[in-house]
């Protein structure tokens, strides 16, 4: 007989880590793929995980003075156009509106009419409509700075899609500012990358690289990017965020102008930043296993589940007056201001099957409980950081007292071990033939996981561009932290005044 698997997840990651990603998103019931080509339907398990993070966001946006609003999904093609660096960036992944009616086709099927009289974009981003409410907004000094959010779904037409990383829709966050110095809004660029790197590290556990993007890999438009990058367990980079000072570009293509205090006419100057759903494909790559999901407690749908196990109705209804009770007390405890987050699962399936369930799908902590746990006022209790054989009595009593404790453990140690990760796999290298090397998988018909994070001298110059594309790498950012460190650039010998980090990357 063929041997049993020893993991939940097959393909594990080291024999087939994008096969892997897509079963722990099945096996966790975080979403699948719909009917529409290149769109996902997020089920409640992952859709749980993307509202904490919304929460937590959105408490951070009002706390540093955003107000949210909304903005239309649709905007008019001459919108795009007067901002000609910016169209040429979303051109081709852009859905067209052209049509506003279906009447019955020659066939029976439905055909479009009613033409528009000018197409409309289904918006992959919202600067240009956003700058035209703007306009009528902002007449005077006294009317900036305006500090806007909103939470919205967007369209890219991706021809190679991949769930929460890369769907032709998504949703996210956009924040969209006005000011009227140069240096307000640079500062508003910097403290929102901050407000990014903060969530990252401290709610998803995700260590991450604050930086700033060469001149290629610049927003559509934007004077400056910075973003904020992560590594994954197959060691390529993810960009999680990113925070962008559009100048004056998109304020003069929108007429964005105000009367300053000096009584001069000026343009404002505009911000925008961003996270989508992609965090939740960066939760799944940084912390999961061959068993499945692990989710950070800070944002995990639930903290702790009681499994309750009987034999028969007597002990049924004594263990759940138990669970009951212990759920009751947890409930209670506050864990970062809000209460314990508990599921009780009593469902009539198999034991082994219940837990299985809720190890793929990262649930902190497992609590189980039969009637000897009852007699001695104790739980048999797991951690999903630890191995599923790593089980041990707990009392009640103590479980609730420290549960806060437990759950912190966790999260500390999931950043921990990511940053370990990162680490390791990070190298300082100063010649281009140690750089190709570095990214050369030993096994090119299968490759395994290879490479990393490679800091290097490197000069924003079109030529190391298109070095780089040769070699399916890119510069993910030149590090805002540290000090500078002058070198050489080790593709056109150019100086440079701090390294970059060059990765292959999602």
């Amino acid at each position: 007989m063929a041997k049993a698997p020893q993991n939940a997840i097959s393909p594990t990651r080291a024999e087939d880590y994008p096969e892997w990603y897509q079963q722990v998103i099945k096996a966790a019931d975080l979403a699948e793929v719909s009917p529409v080509r290149g769109c996902m339907v997020i089920k409640p398990w992952g859709w749980s995980i993307w509202e904490n993070m919304q929460s937590v966001l959105d408490g951070m946006f009002k706390e540093t003075g955003h107000e949210n609003a909304y903005f239309p999904l649709f905007i008019p093609m001459s919108y795009l156009e007067k901002e000609a660096e910016h169209v040429e960036g979303f051109a081709k992944e852009c859905a067209v509106v052209t049509h506003h009616r279906l009447e019955p086709g020659p066939n029976g099927g439905l055909v479009p009419a009613g033409k528009l009289d000018e197409p409309l974009i289904v918006r992959p981003t919202s600067e240009t409509i956003i700058g035209a409410m703007y306009a009528k907004w902002v007449q005077s000094y006294r009317d900036l700075p305006i500090l806007i959010n909103q939470w919205a779904n967007v369209v890219r037409w991706e021809l190679r899609t991949r769930m929460f990383l890369r769907t032709a829709e998504f949703l996210w966050q956009e924040g969209h500012t006005a000011h009227a110095t140069a240096e307000e809004a640079i500062a508003e660029t910097r403290q929102m990358l901050e407000v990014y790197a903060d969530f990252a590290e401290n709610y998803m556990a995700m260590p991450v690289i604050k930086g700033e993007k060469t001149s290629w890999e610049r927003f559509p438009g934007a004077s400056m990017t910075l973003s904020i990058e992560a590594m994954m367990q197959d060691r390529k980079a993810l960009q999680a965020g990113t925070s962008h000072f559009l100048g004056q570009n998109f304020s003069k293509a929108q007429e964005i102008k105000f009367q300053s205090q000096e009584g001069t006419e000026e343009f404002a100057w505009t911000t925008s930043w961003g996270v989508s759903t992609r965090l939740v494909g960066g939760l799944i790559m940084t912390h999961s296993d061959d068993d499945g999901l692990i989710c950070p407690p800070r944002l995990a749908p639930k903290h702790i589940v009681l499994l309750p196990i009987y034999r028969n109705d007597e002990e049924r209804a004594t263990v759940l007056a138990y669970v009951d009770q212990l759920n009751a007390e947890l409930k209670g405890v506050l864990y970062h201001g809000a209460p314990v987050r508990v599921l009780v699962d009593d469902r009539d399936i198999r034991g082994g099957e219940k837990t299985w369930q809720h190890i793929k799908k990262g649930v902190p902590l497992r609590a189980e409980i039969g009637p000897r746990d009852v007699a001695g006022e104790s739980v048999f209790l797991a951690r999903r950081d630890q191995s599923p054989k790593d089980k041990k009595g707990t009392p009640k009593a103590e479980l609730v007292a420290t549960i806060t404790t437990l759950l912190d453990e966790i999260q500390a140690n999931l950043y921990n071990r990511a940053k370990q990760l990162r680490d390791e796999n990070s190298r300082t290298i100063d010649k281009l033939e140690d750089l190709i090397a570095y990214f050369t998988p030993q096994n090119e018909e299968r490759p395994e996981i290879h490479g990393g994070f490679a800091y290097c001298h490197c000069a924003d110059d079109k030529a190391v561009e298109e070095e780089l594309k040769k070699l399916k790498l890119t510069v993910r950012c030149i590090p805002v932290e540290g000090e500078d460190e002058p070198g050489k650039c080790i593709f056109t010998g150019q100086p440079t005044q701090r390294r970059a980090v060059i990765a292959k990357a999602y």
